[in-house]
């Protein structure tokens, strides 16, 4: 799968089969569910889910939360747009 089949799969009612939890809550997120995609990374214990927290926080507006869950992913905030972020996140974690 690519950054277009998994973008183009927002059309659907749920994001396709196999994603990982990290891709499932990017789809969430862009499909327009925020709290959906927070509950799916809200207790992933890893670097990536930490990362995507930090990005859903950012989303939100919450500066803050998000450059603390951006510290523990090791990363970062960004200067690119929330929507730049998402591709380069997606892309990042798509298998390959």
């Amino acid at each position: 799968m690519n950054e277009e089949i998994f973008t183009s799969s927002l059309k659907n009612t749920a994001p396709p089969e196999g994603l990982s939890v990290i891709l499932a809550a990017l789809w969430w997120e862009k499909k327009g569910d925020w709290q959906k995609a927070h509950d799916l990374v809200e207790h992933e214990n890893s670097a990536a889910g930490a990362w995507i927290h930090a990005y859903l926080h950012r989303v939100e507006g919450d500066t803050w939360n998000a450059d603390y869950w951006y510290r523990h992913a090791g990363k970062v905030r960004p200067s690119v747009s929330t929507s730049e972020e998402w591709s380069q996140l997606v892309n990042n974690f798509l298998p390959r």
